[in-house]
């Protein structure tokens, strides 16, 4: 599967919903796994996606991040906001539908690995 076909739109009560990556691009791709970047200045916020894979966040910068999860995600059904130490690594399961929303004052910056298989 590549990250193009992750990405798209799917119906929500009758609406439909675009869906974008869950970083701001791919860097490395293979059968096993998805290495990401999330790139977002203060203020700035990434696509809504879903995280369809296992995943592990590698944070390397960055003072605070929201997620801002859809009222259908399966997963973080509350808005959150962190404070963000780096480096800083996370486990993130499947099933979350989601805005990374940058609400500190330094730029955010962490790379998402996707485990494919």
């Amino acid at each position: 599967m590549s990250a193009a076909s992750d990405a798209g739109t799917e119906g929500t009560g009758g609406t439909e919903r675009v869906l974008g990556g869950v970083g701001t691009k791919v860097l490395f791709e293979n059968e096993y796994c998805r290495v990401w970047e999330m790139d977002l200045a203060p203020g700035e916020s990434g696509a809504v996606h879903r995280h369809d894979h296992p995943s592990v966040l590698v944070i390397l910068d960055g003072d605070r991040i929201a997620a801002v999860p859809e009222p259908d995600s399966a997963v973080h059904g509350e808005y959150i906001e962190v404070d963000v130490r780096t480096p800083m690594v996370v486990e993130m399961p499947p099933g979350g539908i989601e805005t990374a929303k940058n609400v500190g004052e330094r730029r955010y910056y962490e790379l998402l690995i996707e485990i494919l298989k």
